[in-house]
């Protein structure tokens, strides 16, 4: 038997407690586990930023991404990494950085999901600083067609949704209920490519569903609260048949472009449920919008990570797209086509593997992270991230509220732990 120790690295940006919350528990936990006879420990690094040699080893075994979507030097550092020397990542660099969510919008179309209808607007207007503007005069003068966007909109129907077609969270999304306030959001957008989308309204409930590896949490949204109010405490919301629904749906998404790492969004309208936003693939994880629900992401990537670290998982370097495409081909039931999706997702995402694991070498990660997160350590950490986006006068307010909601978290968690226990001990 031989002894390996495992390298976790960290890519972070502006995050704050998360990073912390996933040390101190892989400190406290201190996992040492079993693997095809080898014994193995863990141990977590931060990754600085500085010049390498693309020949350069890395020393990780896994790394959780947190820049690739806007920060190029680090982006490279890992793709060359992946490349080079068989680097996992949180998420996928290669489809992260080129499928934007127009991309994804056609794929769960074809894969058989009820995307919205969409459309994608040429640009209004051009910028004139490109050194092709020249090119870029003669093929708009030759090949781009007028168009009459006052009589798209009537024929979609309002309301709409104008909103980029890479997501673009800096610019926003605006409602339409008219053809003049079409007009107006399309002048407003200047140079940027746009999507139209046909608004699911009215709807009667707005989730948001986060997936680690295999592990899916569903969550009740409202997107018009203050962020620190979006993602509702409650419970309930969905049943059985709508959360599998949600889990598989979740799973195909996040398996097909390879993403370990993702959210999604979807509105239910008439018992149906419609994805409208599903490549987040760098999901806001901070203690300040996600509170209750935190203690759950910061287990489920530790989970992910160490099952990924320990059993040396590979990139899938070839998606498989055609896999998914030949299952939405074969299955013509909508559900029945999504539950093969799910399960094809699953053998992907190794899920059964990853279970026996959590089950054979972290049976203890529970009680580690139930008892750290009533800590006063958890209270500063909290503190710090306020601090960081809050005004002076309310962050003893806001602490307080959000290390009340992770007290509360402790208290349905002791229940749910509770439950379970009964549930495989059994009667007395």
């Amino acid at each position: 038997m031989s002894h390996y120790t495992r390298r976790i690295g960290l890519s972070l940006g502006a995050d704050l407690c998360w990073p912390s919350f996933y040390e101190d528990i892989i400190n406290e936990l201190a996992p040492t586990v079993e693997v095809d006879g080898d014994t193995i420990d863990f141990t977590v690094e931060r990754i600085t930023i500085e010049p390498f040699d693309l020949t350069q080893p890395v020393r990780y075994d896994v790394v959780l991404d947190r820049l690739t979507p806007w920060y190029h030097t680090s982006r490279e550092w890992i793709k060359k990494a992946v490349v080079m020397d068989d680097l996992y990542v949180l998420n996928n660099p290669f489809t992260l950085q080129a499928m934007q969510k127009h991309t994804s919008y056609a794929a769960l179309m074809r894969l058989g999901a009820n995307v919205p209808e969409t459309w994608l607007l040429p640009p209004k207007e051009y910028s004139r600083t490109d050194p092709l503007e020249a090119d870029l005069d003669v093929t708009l003068d030759r090949y781009a067609q007028m168009f009459d966007l006052r009589a798209l909109g009537a024929r979609m129907g309002y309301p709409l949704f104008m909103k980029p077609y890479d997501g673009g969270a800096w610019v926003g999304v605006s409602k339409i209920d008219d053809g003049d306030a079409l007009v107006a959001a399309y002048e407003a957008s200047g140079s940027r490519i746009m999507h139209i989308q046909k608004a699911v309204h009215p709807f009667d409930l707005f989730v948001r569903c986060l997936g680690v590896g295999p592990q899916v949490n569903i969550i009740r949204y409202d997107p018009d609260s203050p962020l620190h109010d979006r993602y509702k405490v409650d419970f309930n919301f969905v049943d059985g048949a709508e959360w599998n629904h949600l889990v598989d749906l979740t799973l195909t998404i996040n398996s097909f472009f390879g993403w370990d790492f993702n959210s999604c969004e979807a509105l239910r309208q008439g018992g149906v449920f419609y994805p409208i936003d599903f490549a987040n693939a760098n999901p806001d994880s901070q203690v300040t919008s996600l509170h209750y629900h935190l203690p759950w992401l910061v287990k489920a990537l530790l989970r992910w990570s160490l099952f990924c670290a320990a059993t040396r998982r590979r990139m899938r370097h070839d998606l498989g797209w055609q896999e998914y495409f030949a299952v939405a081909e074969r299955v013509a039931d909508p559900q029945e086509r999504l539950t093969a999706l799910g399960h094809l997702a699953r053998q992907h995402l190794e899920a059964d593997r990853f279970e026996r694991f959590c089950a054979d070498h972290l049976d203890g990660l529970d009680q580690v992270a139930l008892d750290y997160f009533g800590t006063e350590r958890v209270r500063k950490i909290i503190r710090r991230k306020v601090a960081t986006l809050f005004p002076a006068h309310e962050v003893d307010e806001f602490t307080d509220h959000f290390f009340g909601l992770i007290q509360f978290w402790r208290q349905t968690e002791t229940d749910r732990l509770a439950a379970a226990a009964a549930h495989q001990v059994g009667p007395a």
